[in-house]
């Protein structure tokens, strides 16, 4: 399958690039940097150097999948967070639609439907990926959002809690994220659908196959 990533040389999106790559997809890796691009010819994917706050209406041509795992930055301000986070998702999810897509999956937050739990340091960035997803669930994509809890850099368990976990909060591995994100494809239950995402106790798959939201 031809798959967009964008945010592939962040800490999450260069673990899902890889991962898609290993699986025999046909990736483009999309990054800002073009010293960024060796890193991600090791993967086997293919460097697409853009920007998310300029045109990027072309990126997603002929790809059947666009994942997003971009953001900000830690450190960014407000203005990064909504042009990044926000309008940079909405920019892809139209390049996806006209591109003829088949799926958008994005990488969010469990704390987006939680607003009394956004602490001050991560305002911005909430209200920003919470305007996105909106976005996303009110386009006729098919969306599977992946909402996870702290990422941690720990080796992944290949274990999860998934599905709607009812505003619990915990943490997970950047690894298993990346592993859930990339295994939505083959499950088409997971279209349309909201995951929340943790640490737990079933396998990755058995996780997915069991959602129903």
């Amino acid at each position: 399958m031809k798959i967009l990533v964008a945010g592939a040389n962040g800490n999450t999106g260069f673990r899902l690039t890889r991962l898609l790559a290993k699986g025999g997809h046909d990736v483009r890796a999309m990054i800002r940097d073009s010293a960024q691009a060796g890193r991600i010819e090791a993967t086997g994917a293919q460097p697409y150097i853009t920007d998310l706050e300029g045109d990027i209406s072309s990126s997603a041509e002929g790809c059947e999948a666009v994942f997003f795992a971009a953001g900000g930055g830690r450190g960014s301000g407000p203005e990064k967070k909504e042009t990044v986070d926000h309008m940079g998702a909405v920019k892809l999810m139209e390049a996806a639609v006209a591109a003829n897509a088949t799926r958008f999956i994005l990488l969010s937050s469990i704390r987006i439907d939680y607003p009394d739990t956004w602490p001050d340091h991560l305002r911005a960035y909430l209200a920003a990926k919470k305007k996105a997803d909106q976005r996303l669930l009110d386009s006729d994509l098919n969306y599977t959002i992946v909402r996870p809890g702290r990422l941690t850099d720990a080796p992944g368990a290949g274990h999860v809690a998934a599905g709607n976990l009812g505003g619990q909060q915990g943490e997970v591995t950047r690894d298993d994220v990346a592993a859930v994100m990339a295994a939505c494809l083959d499950f088409d239950n997971t279209r349309r659908k909201i995951i929340d995402l943790l640490a737990g106790d079933v396998p990755i798959p058995e996780a997915l196959q069991g959602i129903d939201r």
